[in-house]
């Protein structure tokens, strides 16, 4: 994976940097992880307030496990209700959710220093690739069905984004896979792109999770409760598999579905509530981490990569899908489903 590490971009970036606050609105576990490594890369300036979306359990979880980790200096991590809070003109402004209303609200009537983008998971990878398509393609979710109005304001996010990217203000931050046209894409609209390999969370012990004696570990997914895949078939494949088995649940997973697992013999549901990158990066050689197509899968690749532990993506058969799932959307999450370099 291609690095960019602090120091070495241009056009007064680094300057920029060194002043003022940054605040992030974080709505995810993943989210909130990858706030502390863009503090820890040095993209947010010497302090920043992280705040978390309240009533979220996963956030809440995934907080009370940061803290007791090293983190990096200048950081502060604090609950607020669904209220967003607003950056100043000498702020940095960093948050993941851009296809998130409030924000592209916010983004209209805020007007920061600079803006500071961290993954989303795979959406992150569609906003790349909204923001590459040009003038009047909408910030929208894959599958959004929206309202004239919700595109307007879409419309009107995209064209404030590529703005600042052209004035050298936008920074995308991300450990995704990203194709090597559509990043050139992107720089080309003067977007600043880096990569990371999670380098603060690996420079961390091994938090209070005990590693799973299982050797084969499944992580769930969202695609049965998103209506994208049959649920039969999905539990067919999970409860045919040579166990025993270490299940961890997707955040957003039927409670029905996870009590299903949890009553099937050999599978042992660790439900820790936190991002897999923090409970799975102790694994050994000899266990091995199978998943549908998701973001977990590149991220843990990058983490395990170097432990020799295998992390293996399962090709979502055509007979899974449900109707809801367009070919697009199909193509767009077997496309990273193998995927390994970032450019």
């Amino acid at each position: 994976m291609n690095v960019s590490m602090p120091g070495v971009e241009s056009n007064g970036r680094n300057r920029v940097r060194e002043q003022g606050s940054a605040v992030a609105w974080v709505e995810s576990p993943l989210q909130l992880l990858c706030a502390v490594e863009a503090r820890h890369a040095g993209l947010t300036g010497p302090r920043v307030r992280v705040v978390t979306r309240g009533r979220l359990p996963g956030l809440r979880v995934t907080r009370a496990e940061l803290g007791a980790l090293d983190l990096p200096e200048g950081l502060d991590i604090e609950t607020a209700d669904d209220r967003l809070p607003r950056p100043g003109r000498r702020d940095t402004w960093v948050l993941g959710d851009a296809f998130s209303g409030r924000v592209q609200l916010t983004s209209l009537t805020a007007f920061p220093s600079r803006m500071v983008v961290v993954d989303d998971g795979l959406a992150t990878i569609r906003l790349l690739e909204l923001l590459a398509a040009g003038f009047g393609a909408p910030l929208l979710r894959a599958r959004a069905k929206a309202a004239s109005s919700r595109r307007a304001l879409g419309i009107a996010t995209g064209i404030r984004l590529r703005a600042a990217a052209r004035a050298g203000r936008l920074t995308i931050f991300t450990a995704l896979p990203v194709p090597a046209g559509l990043a050139e894409a992107v720089r080309g609209l003067g977007a600043e792109l880096v990569t990371h390999d999670f380098p603060w969370l690996r420079s961390q012990p091994v938090a209070t999770h005990p590693r799973p004696p299982e050797n084969t570990v499944v992580l769930g997914t969202s695609l049965v409760r998103n209506g994208l895949i049959h649920r039969d078939r999905y539990l067919d494949w999970l409860f045919a598999l040579e166990g025993p088995l270490a299940y961890y649940p997707h955040r957003r997973e039927d409670p029905g579905d996870l009590a299903a697992v949890r009553g099937h013999p050999g599978v042992t549901v660790y439900d820790a509530g936190v991002p897999v990158e923090m409970t799975l990066r102790d694994l050994r050689p000899g266990q091995r981490v199978l998943s549908l197509p998701s973001t977990a899968v590149t991220s843990l690749r990058v983490l395990l990569a170097a432990r020799g532990v295998p992390v293996e993506t399962v090709d979502v058969p055509d007979d899974w899908w449900t109707p809801s799932a367009s070919v697009s959307l199909r193509s767009h999450l077997q496309m990273f489903a193998h995927e390994r370099a970032t450019p």
